[in-house]
């Protein structure tokens, strides 16, 4: 089974769907050199399109003997698009609170906590009352400026600071080419925030565990998932982690880790045999080392983990 994950880079310019050129290439592939039947997932944007393509089939057909990922990644395994998976707002007694729960690489959970006091702005605490479906699709930065601006709109300044530090007396002493940026830290700094933003990153077992079953209900027990992306079977350092630092799974205590890299965590909770690049890996790399491992040549940027035997 072919899984190509649609997502681009937002460094580049290359379209979503490029995953689904090698698969078309593997699929020949398999059938032309195998006469084998493969199936290949379709237009999977989200985990939430991934798990629900998953369920159906876990009930309609026999396991595979390959799953085979074709996606960005890194050393803590494949990317999608950052999506919400769960949110809840509420008010209680005078705070307000929206709670967002999103992921792009399983068992890695972005929280966002928006807080704020329901009788410190009536205008802004109806707009979230009424406005925050609107904030789930929106990325965490986009939903700050957002609520940045409507807190400019409706909460005054404190004029005795803005004159204090942004005066055009105060303004003249600054650099022309600084003084537009300080009156927007004056505009930041002498207005009270109605609201406070925080985000981080968690490891989430149950995501974690909820996805590697879902490989194991795909795969047979003798058969192979292969994380065709960047840096999956790489060896990343064991250091002391800070937030929003990656390399968090493989680093963690999930399945009796650390783990040299994401294949060895992978491969140690499935019990299968697990395999995916080292390093970078372009869309013809993905093809090339697929290509290879199924015809039996060696080559030196594959990392290839078989489970323990018990």
């Amino acid at each position: 089974m072919l899984v190509p994950l649609l997502s681009r880079d937002p460094h580049t310019t290359e379209s979503p769907r490029w995953s689904e050129q090698p698969a078309r290439t593997l699929e020949a592939f398999y059938r032309n050199r195998f006469n084998a039947d493969v199936t290949q997932l379709r237009d999977v944007w989200s985990w939430t399109d991934y798990y629900r393509q998953v369920d159906q089939l876990v009930r309609q057909s026999p396991p595979f003997d390959r799953v085979m990922f074709i996606s960005h990644g890194g050393f803590d395994g494949p990317v999608l698009k950052n999506a919400v998976f769960w949110q809840n707002f509420q008010v209680t007694g005078s705070k307000g609170e929206l709670l967002q729960y999103s992921e792009a690489q399983p068992g890695l959970k972005n929280v966002l906590s928006i807080t704020y006091d329901v009788e410190k702005n009536r205008v802004f605490s109806g707009y979230m009352a009424s406005h925050w479906p609107e904030l789930t699709p929106m990325k965490t930065d986009d939903i700050r400026h957002l609520l940045k601006g409507l807190e400019k709109q409706i909460q005054p300044l404190d004029h005795a600071c803005f004159q204090n530090y942004c005066s055009q007396e105060s303004l003249a002493t600054s650099p022309e080419q600084q003084r537009g940026y300080r009156l927007d830290l004056c505009e930041l700094i002498c207005r009270e925030p109605l609201f406070e933003q925080k985000t981080s990153v968690e490891i989430s077992a149950e995501r974690f565990f909820h996805f590697t079953k879902s490989l194991s209900s795909l795969v047979t027990t003798d058969g192979l998932i292969f994380f065709g992306a960047c840096n999956p079977g790489s060896a990343a350092p064991v250091k002391t982690l800070e937030k929003d630092e990656t390399e968090l799974l493989i680093n963690s205590t999930l399945a009796g880790g650390p783990h040299k890299s994401y294949v060895h965590l992978v491969g140690a909770v499935t019990g299968r045999v697990t395999a995916g690049p080292i390093g970078q890996s372009s869309a013809d790399d993905i093809v090339n080392r697929i290509i290879m491992f199924e015809t039996s040549r060696p080559q030196h940027n594959l990392c290839v983990v078989a489970p323990e035997t018990k």
